[in-house]
């Protein structure tokens, strides 16, 4: 069985305010995509990686694939329109290369805390049942909004669990749904979980952690930083 990669850095990242996309910001002396290709680079269970880019940004990924020997990554390519364009286009890239019981991981790039037991985790969970997606539970009180100015109505938070990247799937059934998708002209999935709950796919879930951040503001920066410093065995632990 193989296993390919997908790294989804087609965002441009307006919310950083910063003068490039934000996976190409520096943490620790190396852009944020290169950490969170090294996750999946040294893992050994990860045959290939599929880089989907900013179209403007293709070559500076392919320089930075070069630069740290990221001998993994077997192509970059252009990200779409929406999220979901994105990883459809790494989707319908891998055919040819992954046959339909082969597994498919579909990553943010702007997510580059990823300790090695939660990705051997999720391809365990995911090599048993078809899928699955790192998730924790929700500890917070939730309330329902129409508006994000109020609301009436609370949720019973032990029947939901926040879901997070990465998620890995069979790639023969997750591609079947992004051809369904397409042939229907929908383009306003988030996540493929989001495909896969749509189209009436159980989705699985694997063990995720809090501190699995994903860089969206300057603040979030500094957080990095100091995660990084921190060993993995501290980080997520089964």
């Amino acid at each position: 069985m193989k296993t390919a990669a997908i790294i989804l850095a087609g965002g441009v990242g307006k919310r950083m305010g910063a003068p490039m996309p934000k996976q190409f910001l520096e943490i620790n002396g190396k852009p944020v995509l290169v950490h969170t290709v090294s996750n999946f680079q040294r893992n050994g269970s990860v045959d290939a990686i599929i880089i989907v880019c900013v179209p403007e940004w293709m070559d500076r990924t392919r320089e930075l694939v070069e630069e740290y020997g990221l001998t993994k990554v077997s192509a970059v390519v252009p990200g779409g329109d929406t999220s979901h364009d994105s990883t459809r286009n790494g989707m319908f890239h891998l055919r040819g290369f992954l046959d339909a019981d082969d597994l498919v991981i579909v990553h943010d790039a702007a997510r580059p805390i990823l300790p090695q037991k939660a990705i051997d985790e999720m391809i365990r969970v995911a090599t048993e049942k078809g899928n699955a997606s790192l998730a924790i539970p929700c500890y917070e009180t939730v309330i329902y909004t129409e508006d994000q100015l109020s609301g009436s109505r609370e949720l019973d938070r032990s029947r939901l669990m926040r879901v997070q990247t990465p998620q890995a799937y069979r790639y023969g059934e997750i591609l079947e749904l992004y051809d369904r998708a397409e042939r229907e002209g929908r383009h306003d999935f988030i996540y493929a979980d989001i495909v896969a709950v749509e189209y009436g796919m159980t989705v699985y879930f694997s063990k995720g952690f809090a501190n699995n951040i994903k860089i969206t503001k300057q603040e979030d920066i500094p957080l990095c930083e100091y995660l990084m410093g921190i060993p993995e065995d501290k980080l997520f632990d089964l």
